[in-house]
């Protein structure tokens, strides 16, 4: 093989690899770029609903409310006053509110209820929110021609319902909240003791498994003792849950009072009812049922026994 001959072979191998080089590289550059490495995702892990917890705090805020409102006699502006202020807490916390209107004596009576649905009351709670027009009971005669703060003669009881309301799960068993009016204008002429809760049971079509009546619950020095018209399987439950929560030192195993109180038109009824009452409130019908007088932790010790029992209600075939 001559020179010119080698020349042009190599040459022509030269131009082959400058071809075969070009077409790679741009393949390389016109190449859509790899998709990037999947990063592991995370798993979610399902959290665990939160448990009701009843705020005793939030129960006393409620107390001092409602004083703030003045006297809750029946046809003062405190009593309307705190009739619309139920009802905004009661539906703020996915409630619906009717109000049952009634006359009695003369009296027209607004019993407020509150329900979360359709169903049929198994347990109902209630309160009255009314106070009475006289502090007949106070040690100081020139002050026994004034209404009663009713703190706890009242307040408590509707405070404890409310903060309930907040607290209760949706899938409890089904609860009406009652809010009682006209209850304590007893022994004063044209008056008479629990007309809104009679005017209220007269025309509860509802057999529910238990009411449960709260009056005078918040007092700081807490003894609630086994009243004895109550119903006593009812109350054996309730009070034995509240010793379970530790709380037999202010749910005391032992009858002391028979009362007539807003339980006692549903028993007439022959419906079980329980009044949860601590009746050794010294500041009974006093100008002293004062904001004071009613303690955050008693409040508490109530409302975590009822929510206690209401949620083993609903565990109950």
């Amino acid at each position: 093989m001559n020179k010119r001959t080698v020349t042009i072979y190599l040459t022509f191998i030269g131009i082959l690899f400058l071809l075969v080089f070009s077409l790679y590289a741009a393949s390389f550059i016109n190449r859509e770029p790899a998709a990037p490495l999947a990063t592991p995702t995370a798993i979610a892990t399902p959290t665990a609903a939160k448990p009701a917890v009843f705020d005793g705090s939030r129960a006393l805020a409620d107390v001092q409310t409602q004083v703030d409102f003045g006297p809750r006699i029946p046809g003062t502006e405190g009593h309307d006053q705190i009739r619309e202020w139920m009802r905004s807490e009661l539906e703020a916390a996915g409630w619906t509110v009717e109000t049952q209107e009634a006359e009695r004596m003369g009296h027209a009576i607004y019993n407020i209820i509150a329900k979360r649905d359709a169903r049929s009351p198994q347990i109902i709670l209630g309160a009255h929110y009314d106070t009475r027009m006289y502090a007949d009971h106070d040690p100081t005669p020139g002050m026994q021609a004034m209404p009663v703060p009713g703190a706890n003669d009242g307040a408590s009881g509707v405070a404890v319902l409310l903060e309930l309301a907040r607290t209760l799960p949706k899938d409890s068993v089904p609860v009406w909240l009652v809010f009682f009016d006209t209850e304590d204008n007893g022994n004063i002429a044209g008056w008479d003791w629990i007309l809104g809760s009679r005017a209220f049971a007269e025309k509860l079509e509802a057999k529910p498994r238990a009411v449960v009546i709260v009056d005078m619950i918040g007092d700081a020095d807490l003894n609630i003792y086994l009243e004895k018209n109550s119903n006593k399987e009812i109350r054996a439950e309730i009070w034995s849950t509240a010793e379970g929560l530790g709380y037999a030192d202010k749910f005391i195993n032992e009858e002391k009072f028979s009362m007539l109180d807003d339980h006692t038109p549903f028993l007439e009824k022959g419906i079980p009812a329980v009044d949860i009452i601590d009746f050794d409130y010294p500041y009974w019908h006093t100008t002293e049922d004062t904001p004071d007088k009613v303690s955050a932790e008693s409040l508490k010790a109530v409302g975590d026994t009822l929510l206690k029992w209401i949620m083993s209600e609903s565990k109950v075939p």
